[in-house]
């Protein structure tokens, strides 16, 4: 990349001037020689805990390039999960930014020899003494060494060490370079965690390779912040997960084209809501900055009535099907390609199939095959032979089922799938998929409890004071009425659109946003 784009930008925060692929390349020898002088050589664990920068890529790329291992953690991460990943994974140093300092400075890690601040790259803990004479290592890095290990930041409450190799990261980058090609001034804006896999083989790795310029954002993605970088940067590809979009659509889009009782009957024929629709997507690419061409959405399920928006809304979208295990993308689509509620074909050099599929519906357990499949779970080999199978498949836990395109519909997490009393199968996302249609319901989680489906429900309490507004001193009173009400209206609206076996047993109502992962996936565990 250096030698093909050398002058073009690769790097930058949005207020900044970009750093050139060649300055950075400079800036990832200058690390390079610091690591070194450390005693940091091929094969040793190097973590990185900051928020996004250009200098969590310098970081990245020096480390790899030593031939040493990445250990990216998940800056929401708690201290204890923080501590376990640093003992278990073996990590001789770290590299942290200074909002995250605090959650090191009283860990109890041994092992952990070296620390640098990211901002500067200054070392503000050593236990080794620097070498009079640097000896260089001068030892080649293959395709197969280790180049990463991701901790999951699994729903189901366990991280596991997922090992990627260099051919992982790198097999997946082209193929989806294939997919959507990015060059030479293409912008890209990162709202996701680089330490996560789906921002750090698409969102970092493949604008390298395809010469485009990465922005990151100084604060979180906040409306306040995103809105204006998206008008300033006017990027030309973005990464998401489907909550973003999500709220977006429910919180901004569909109030302002429902807020009178006029609208609200128009809303409700089909062809003016697509017109309707159309005319907020307009907009919608207005204030994304009018120029992007890809919006890759992954992590998670997207809502169908959303993404039945952005279909009418001739929004860039595009599913992708994945995990970190696969580092990441398994099947996706261009922006126009796509199918409502698939994910698209298998990407180039990868196979999926369909195992031990139910013979009239189709459906079983996905499994996966190709060059971008993990080596493993590190330290792990019980748990690697569970998913791992000898002559190569990754067994996924999701249920899908192929259409005769040959495009990939995800049914749900297997792990997930409750079984009924007389021995049916319940895929909670289904019905959760149903509930979020309702209307004023931002999310929610379905779970088993003595033996009946019981659905816990967040309700948009913003849009409802917005709406009941007029009512002033008996607006709090109103809206727990109106909430009741929708809570006893949801029942009856689920239990009409599901079988029989799916049916819910009650609706309780959620104060609070649900706890999530990085990637905004509920944590089901919490509430099981």
């Amino acid at each position: 990349s250096v030698k093909n784009y050398g002058q073009a930008d690769f790097l930058s925060f949005v207020d900044e001037k970009p750093l050139t692929f060649d300055e950075v390349n400079s800036e990832i020898e200058k690390l390079k020689s610091l690591l070194s002088k450390h005693g940091i050589k091929k094969g040793d664990k190097l973590a990185i805990l900051s928020v996004n920068m250009p200098n969590w890529g310098i970081s990245y790329l020096a480390i790899t390039f030593l031939g040493a291992v990445v250990v990216p953690i998940l800056p929401d991460f708690h201290e204890s999960e923080i501590e376990n990943i640093l003992k278990h994974s073996g990590a001789k140093g770290i590299f942290v930014s200074d909002k995250l300092r605090g959650k090191i400075e009283h860990l109890d890690c041994k092992a952990l020899s070296l620390c640098i601040r990211i901002e500067d790259f200054s070392v503000f803990k050593t236990d080794t003494e620097l070498p009079d004479a640097l000896v260089p290592d001068n030892s080649l890095i293959a395709e197969d060494d280790m180049a990463t290990i991701i901790y999951t930041s699994g729903t189901t409450g366990k991280s596991k060490g997922v090992m990627l190799s260099h051919k992982n990261i790198c097999s997946n980058a082209i193929a989806s370079q294939k997919l959507q090609n990015i060059s030479v001034g293409d912008r890209m804006l990162s709202i996701l965690p680089m330490s996560h896999v789906l921002e750090n083989t698409l969102g970092f790795i493949l604008p390298m390779i395809g010469g485009g310029c990465t922005y990151y954002l100084p604060q979180a993605p906040t409306p306040s912040v995103l809105l204006p970088a998206m008008e300033k940067i006017r990027p030309t590809i973005m990464l998401s997960v489907p909550l973003i979009i999500e709220k977006i659509f429910k919180l901004r889009v569909r109030p302002k084209l429902t807020k009178s009782p006029v609208l609200r009957t128009m809303y409700k024929i089909s062809f003016i809501r697509k017109l309707l629709h159309r005319a907020a997507g307009k907009k919608l690419m207005k204030s994304f900055g009018g120029e992007l061409k890809f919006f890759g959405i992954g992590g998670a399920k997207l809502d169908s009535t959303v993404e039945q928006f952005l279909i009418d809304a001739k929004f860039p979208y595009a599913i992708g099907y994945g995990l970190t295990e696969t580092s990441p993308l398994l099947a996706g689509a261009n922006p126009g390609d796509g199918s409502l509620q698939s994910t698209g074909p298998p990407i180039d050099g990868v196979e999926i199939k369909i195992n031990e599929p139910d013979s009239k519906s189709g459906e079983g357990e996905i499994w996966a095959r190709g060059p971008n499949v993990m080596m493993g779970y590190y330290n792990d080999p019980e748990i690697t032979a569970e998913v791992l199978t000898e002559d190569g498949w990754f067994k996924t836990g999701d249920l899908g089922s192929f259409d005769n395109k040959g495009y990939l519909y995800i049914k749900g997490r297997l792990k997930n799938m409750i079984v009924g009393s007389s021995g049916e199968n319940i895929y909670p996302e289904e019905i959760e998929s149903v509930i979020n249609n309702f209307r004023f319901v931002i999310e929610s989680v379905v779970v088993q409890q003595k033996g009946k489906l019981v659905a816990l429900v967040h309700f948009n309490r913003e849009e409802l004071e917005t709406r009941y507004q007029h009512l002033r001193e008996e607006i709090t009173e109103h809206i727990e009425n109106q909430i009741e009400e929708l809570r006893s209206e949801l029942h009856d609206y689920v239990n009409a659109r599901v079988n029989k076996f799916s049916q819910l047993k009650t609706v309780v109502v959620h104060a609070e946003p649900f706890e999530k992962t990085a990637t905004q996936k509920i944590k089901r565990f919490v509430y099981a």
